[in-house]
């Protein structure tokens, strides 16, 4: 089906003549390449349940773009009735992931469009989430270059880097967080040896990120999640960087659920460790990792996805969070679009006034 490109198979894209939203499915990936076009609440609400788009930053841009499509389908021209009908359709949408924190905060920056033009024709107020929601994906761009020039400058040419689940282009609409280094540095001729996490148990490193990294000419390496201990021991890594869902004031962070294992094997054989966290995954709300809701998904995922026949007993269940939170104290830094926060992350976090 051609090249994976960004103008071939956008991550998230609107198409506004035909009022869709324009996905890769990522469950389908490596095998496949797919686009999805949903117009339907419905439907992106299954897409962002079952993971068909994923990522922090992504679903946060797809929280957007859904909301200026669910305006544009309110039909009334009661502003305090369009205001409700848009507000029980973010909740709706709320609904389908409750770690990632960018899918509440696209959501509460549409509502605040709706909410900061009041009398004023529904009309006016569809242009503007419209505008909204592009200037937000247009942000995301941004920041993820951003992230990767400020992580460039934790790195040497030649570095073995090691990364966690997909933080990538697939997660993001281009660059990636985590992966933004390794762009950037491809294009700079770094020569970056890369290896990847499987990540258990949805394989978000293998299927995505060795699949989007080989596509734009790298050549990652895949490792099961329980020899990354074994690969650092070596000495063939000289970072990790891993993206995150959600980053509290203290530092704390949650990510994708074998983080915290990396992050404590990292620790013990002295390679720095970092997460890539644009400033909207940080939630000054969450005073600590504590605070962070876990989701826990459906045992299957261990016992029978990828497997021809269940591999595992009948009747057995499965432990299965999707994310674990890595505490502050095995973070290197935190490096977002504004600079490398360092810790005590009470005070650099802060900082950022948020």
């Amino acid at each position: 089906m051609g090249s994976f490109s960004a103008e071939a198979f956008p991550t998230i894209a609107l198409d506004e003549a035909a009022g869709e939203l324009v996905l890769v499915d990522q469950t389908l990936l490596p095998n496949e390449k797919k686009l999805l076009r949903l117009s339907k609440q419905e439907d992106i609400w299954e897409a962002l349940h079952t993971l068909r788009v994923r990522g922090a930053p992504a679903i946060g841009v797809t929280a957007a773009l859904a909301m200026a499509l669910a305006a544009r389908d309110i039909e009334t021209e009661d502003y305090s009735v369009f205001e409700k009908r848009f507000n029980e359709a973010a909740d709706y949408l709320a609904s389908s992931r409750p770690t990632a924190v960018n899918l509440f905060w696209a959501l509460d920056r549409m509502r605040g469009v709706t909410a900061a033009h009041r009398g004023e024709a529904v009309a006016r107020a569809k242009a503007l989430l419209l505008e909204e929601a592009k200037k937000i994906r247009e942000e995301d761009i941004a920041v993820c270059k951003a992230i990767g020039e400020n992580a460039l400058t934790l790195v040497r040419k030649g570095d073995g880097l090691l990364t966690h689940c997909n933080a990538g282009r697939l997660a993001t609409v281009e660059y990636g967080t985590a992966t933004a280094v390794m762009y950037l540095g491809h294009e700079r001729d770094y020569g970056f040896r890369i290896y990847c996490d499987e990540t258990r148990p949805l394989l978000q490193g293998a299927r995505l990120t060795a699949f989007e990294l080989s596509e734009a000419g790298m050549r990652p390496t895949v490792l099961c999640d329980n020899m990354s201990a074994s690969l650092l021991e070596t000495g063939a890594v000289n970072a990790v960087f891993t993206g995150c869902d959600r980053v509290a004031a203290n530092g704390d962070s949650a990510n994708k659920i074998g983080t915290q294992l990396l992050a404590l094997a990292a620790k013990r054989y002295g390679v720095p460790f970092y997460i890539c966290a644009p400033t909207s995954t940080i939630d000054m709300k969450a005073a600590s990792g504590a605070d962070i809701p876990i989701e826990q998904r459906k045992p299957e995922e261990v016992t029978e996805m990828w497997y021809e026949r269940r591999m595992a007993p009948e009747g057995v269940s499965a432990y299965n969070p999707a994310f674990d939170v890595t505490p502050a104290d095995l973070i290197t830094a935190i490096v977002t679009e504004h600079g490398v926060l360092r810790p005590p992350y009470t005070q650099s976090i802060s900082g950022l006034g948020l």
